[in-house]
């Protein structure tokens, strides 16, 4: 890996993980019929990025939700891809409304707002694969640092 490559991956770890969050806080973000799943989760032992070391850490999340169901605005703890695995979703950002679809993929960077709709009549799930905080115990799933409450 260049030096180059190094830093810009270095850069993309850090640009929306250096916010700190209590683990032991309740989710605020307005859900419904959402469910939410850790599939797997190791620590990034540093590799060819040692600043990276026992700073954080890879997870892997699946989301369901619901027919009719939503996740309100909100923000990230960490950026990471996130692909559709099952059904659709309506995926709602400040500027852009994009409807994914299974087998879609896309990155967050985890400091934008957006909210995700299911409009159909059957369940969806997608997958997040973020990079958070090592020591982040709960959900990654913040209120919006980017937008004044409403």
């Amino acid at each position: 890996m260049t030096t180059k490559s190094r830093t810009t991956v270095a850069g993309f770890c850090f640009a929306g993980i250096l916010a700190a969050a209590n683990a032991a806080e309740p989710i605020k973000v307005d859900t419904k019929g959402v469910s939410a799943k850790i599939l797997y989760e190791a620590p990034i032992s540093g590799g060819h990025l040692p600043e990276l070391k026992d700073k954080y850490k890879l997870r892997i999340t699946e989301i369901s939700i619901a027919p009719g169901g939503h996740i309100g605005d909100h923000n990230h703890l960490g950026p990471g891809i996130r692909q559709m695995t099952v059904g659709e979703m309506e995926y709602i950002m400040p500027h852009m409304t994009t409807t994914y679809r299974a087998g879609d993929y896309f990155f967050e960077t985890g400091d934008i707002s957006h909210r995700v709709n299911n409009k159909t009549g059957a369940a969806n799930a997608h997958l997040l694969f973020e990079i958070l905080p090592a020591d982040l115990k709960g959900a990654s799933l913040i209120l919006p640092r980017d937008k004044p409450a409403r």
